[in-house]
């Protein structure tokens, strides 16, 4: 069966099927639950995509798919529908992003970690600034997107977790604990962070930046300071002007292509397929790196494992730091050999004879 693979037609029979046997009954006879994200508006009516368009796939294909074989998201139901020609309209906001919560939370931290009212101008005005951060798509938004009221809200989900609360705190979720706890461990920092994001956005530099390859592989780059500071980040490591300069500026003193933290060189191990490569990256924090010139001293040679594992967890180390954890684990590493060694040699009746014997 190909997932996907439905007709106008189709839909609309489905939404016939829906008509006659009314929506509960509809939802039941097939085992789909009620939409949360996603509606099909037809004709002044709202149909449950992910049902609508599970259904449909009967008629062009036999059998309707389960609820378990697709998701109703942007990436399955509502795609389908959309390309079928049919309305889809957004039910439910996405989640609050990181960068998001940093900047309701150093608006909290500013009022004395208090919650605020949705008619206070300082509300507003980042309802306003968070409408124009390009981390969510149009289309996943609905007309309340980020508006005062939800910003109010978010501003007590976090002022409501500080630890000196002595009320109940309101629902909120894990992330707003988490960052709540990073403003409160190193203020200063994710204060930074937050009037760098204002500042990236009011000059238009976030706005132009496109998301990056590894904002799909949260596991492996951590970035407590938000995705937006992160894609300036890496479009300054990809900055291919930058990285000729700096491994000229190596080149010219006498110095090779090789890792600052491992001292892998890509041409010694692939010969002239690794000639000339090097990744590089901004050591500079993305809590101090503002819109200032990048110098080549702010940038690092460095191969692309010792790359991901700086990203992988913050608080990042330098490549100066990373090679001490190298070193030490290689010399851990030679006793250990050591120790097999003398063990083998005992265990094979090879037992050392004293100096002289």
């Amino acid at each position: 069966m190909r997932r996907g693979a439905i007709t106008r037609e189709s839909v609309l029979k489905a939404l016939a099927e829906h008509d006659e046997l009314g929506r509960a009954a509809f939802l039941s006879s097939y085992g789909f639950g009620e939409a949360r994200s996603y509606v099909l508006v037809h004709e002044g009516q709202e149909y449950d995509s992910k049902a609508v368009a599970g259904v449909a796939h009967k008629w062009t294909q036999g059998r309707a798919l389960t609820p378990d074989e697709f998701s109703g998201g942007k990436d399955h139901a509502a795609a389908w529908l959309k390309r079928a020609g049919f309305q889809v309209k957004v039910i439910r906001n996405p989640d609050w992003a990181r960068d998001e919560i940093i900047l309701a939370c150093h608006l909290v931290m500013t009022n004395g970690w208090r919650g605020l009212d949705a008619q206070d101008s300082r509300v507003v005005e980042l309802s306003t600034l968070l409408q124009l951060l390009p981390i969510h798509a149009e289309a996943e938004r609905n007309e309340k997107f980020r508006n005062p009221n939800g910003v109010a809200r978010k501003t007590f989900d976090i002022a409501t977790r500080h630890p000196e609360y002595q009320g109940r705190p309101t629902k909120g979720g894990a992330l707003d604990v988490a960052v709540l706890h990073e403003f409160l461990a190193r203020p200063e920092e994710m204060s930074e962070a937050a009037q760098l994001i204002r500042q990236g956005i009011a000059t238009g530099e976030l706005q132009s930046l496109l998301p990056t390859d590894e904002e799909e592989f949260d596991d492996d780059y951590s970035a407590p300071e938000g995705r937006l500071l992160m894609r300036r980040h890496r479009a300054r490591e990809r900055n291919k002007g930058l990285r000729r300069k700096k491994i000229d500026s190596v080149l010219q003193r006498g110095g090779r292509l090789a890792c600052e933290a491992c001292d892998f060189a890509f041409e010694q191990v692939y010969g002239d397929r690794g000639a000339g490569y090097i990744e590089c990256h901004h050591v500079v924090p993305l809590h101090e790196a503002g819109e200032g010139r990048t110098r080549l001293s702010d940038l690092a040679l460095i191969c692309a494992n010792c790359h991901r594992m700086i990203h992988r967890q913050a608080p990042w180390p330098t490549p100066a730091e990373l090679r001490t954890i190298v070193e030490l684990r290689r010399q851990k590493g030679s006793r250990g050999a050591e120790g097999i060694m003398k063990q083998r040699d005992v265990v094979g009746g090879m037992v050392p004879q004293p100096s002289g014997s």
